[in-house]
């Protein structure tokens, strides 16, 4: 249920829907009126409400019938029945139904608005208890922050400084750096922890479906609308919002989150009501936004609303010294899920891991550890357990060494990013999608890439499978 619950007033009396409608807006309610059973199931049918106040009486198809048809179609919708103290017996059975209570006329205002609150506090309960089933059905182990560095420390202090703070942050770093853990921290640190953090990665939905994902839909909007549905907003009102790869959205999505994030209201596809939303977006990227901005890809006002606070992710290498951490951590994960007996690491194969440069982070280790632990034949982990990346003698990689002289960096950091690019799509044996997923990043990411640096044609032949 939203912040400000949807309440739809049935009565045929136009005087009676103009009373209940100023009536409840006083109290904060979005409030709706029509005057006959099909125009409140048109109403039902394409937009949700958290509460339905109908008359018993009214001509053609009463209040039961609409009872009966909410029951068929939306059983979560509370209903309170209208009734004159002369068919208390009609709302009575009305209640057997499924009614939740009655009010009569003529009315007590005192009586309406006590009446209203629990009628929705009794909603509340109910979408509370359904979120934390959903929550305890779809339960993963949640990676922590795990570093003793100073790098670390400065962000641990920093997450504690933002999520005193209702400000929307955004978090840069490169891939695997662990973006959505520290979304997390945030949200958890928050005086919103007791509400519900919804992640989106913006490069992982179709962008047909990406609005629909984000703002939700309505009945019959696009083909496969079959009814409606809730957007990530609303999952996330009075809670988190986090969109990962935010420099993923293409420019009509970005026009309707600037919105969403002004206005704080929602459309749902295909509707024709907005919808009020209190949301705290946490964004995240790997790309520099600011070029982004600067090349006409992404707009400088949604840049500035989601860059109120920027907060960088430190990569592994800038804080290598968490490495025996990390790899205790992991093993530690991975002997549990895998149900291995594997206590630790050898101290040859400990060297081999912090000689590596990791490109993907913490992420990357994570992978390694847990392919390890799978392979490894006892208790201990040894270099046999290793990827052969890791094992390569250190001169056949990238050399990191300064050249002579004045250099260009913005050049030196694109051939290296050249030779990245080259060597994952020699690996993946052409197929893009593959190199992109050997480098941790999107595919639109990569297409991207080799496009900045002239290796791919825009529009070129489509990726094979």
């Amino acid at each position: 249920m939203s912040a400000h619950p949807r309440i739809l007033v049935v009565d045929d009396e136009r005087s009676m829907q103009e009373f209940l409608e100023i009536l409840l807006r006083k109290e904060g309610y979005d409030v709706s009126t029509v005057g006959d059973v099909p125009s409140a199931l048109v109403a039902l049918d394409s937009d949700d409400f958290d509460l339905v106040i109908s008359d018993i009486q009214m001509p053609e198809r009463s209040g039961l019938d609409l009872l009966r048809a909410l029951r068929q179609a939306q059983p979560d919708v509370v209903v309170i029945m209208i009734t004159a103290f002369a068919t208390t017996e009609t709302a009575l059975a009305a209640m057997k139904e499924g009614a939740y209570d009655y009010i009569t006329k003529p009315f007590k205002v005192d009586e309406i608005k006590l009446v209203v609150k629990k009628a929705l506090e009794k909603k509340l309960l109910a979408a509370e208890n359904a979120r934390l089933r959903h929550e305890l059905r779809n339960e993963r182990q949640q990676r922590p922050l795990v570093g003793n560095s100073p790098r670390m420390h400065q962000l641990y202090e920093m997450i504690g400084r933002v999520a005193a703070t209702k400000t929307n942050v955004l978090i840069v770093g490169e891939s695997g750096t662990g973006k959505e853990l520290v979304a997390r921290a945030i949200h958890s640190e928050s005086d919103r922890a007791d509400k519900s953090f919804v992640a989106l990665n913006c490069a992982a939905i179709p962008e047909n479906l990406l609005e629909s994902e984000l703002f939700g839909h309505v009945k019959g909007a696009f083909t496969g609308a079959v009814g409606n549905k809730a957007g990530l907003f609303e999952l996330a009102d009075l809670g988190t919002l986090f969109l990962d790869e935010v420099g993923e959205l293409t420019p009509p999505l970005q026009v309707k989150l600037l919105r969403a994030i002004q206005e704080k209201t929602i459309r749902r596809v295909g509707g024709t009501s907005d919808r009020r939303v209190d949301v705290r977006i946490l964004a995240a990227t790997n790309r520099r936004l600011e070029d982004e901005v600067s090349a006409g890809r992404f707009r400088e006002d949604l840049y500035y609303r989601l860059n109120v606070i920027q907060l960088p992710l430190p990569p592994l290498r800038e804080r290598i010294e968490d490495l025996p951490l990390l790899v205790h951590h992991f093993v530690e994960k991975y002997t549990r899920e895998l149900g291995k007996s594997v206590r630790g690491v050898t101290e040859d194969a400990m060297q081999r891991l912090g000689a590596h440069a990791y490109p993907g982070n913490v992420r990357e280790l994570e992978n390694v550890i847990e392919r390890a632990v799978a392979l490894a034949r006892g208790e201990w982990i040894d270099t046999e357990a290793l990827p052969p990346a890791l094992l390569e003698p250190p001169a056949d990689r990238a050399s990191t060494v300064l050249p002579q002289g004045s250099v260009d960096l913005d050049n030196l950091v694109a051939e290296y990013e050249r030779g990245l690019l080259l060597e994952a799509l020699r690996r993946a044996g052409g197929v893009k999608k593959r190199a992109a997923h050997l480098l941790g990043i999107s595919f639109r990411s990569f297409r991207y890439r080799l496009e900045k640096l002239g290796l791919d044609e825009p529009g070129g032949p489509p990726e094979p499978i």
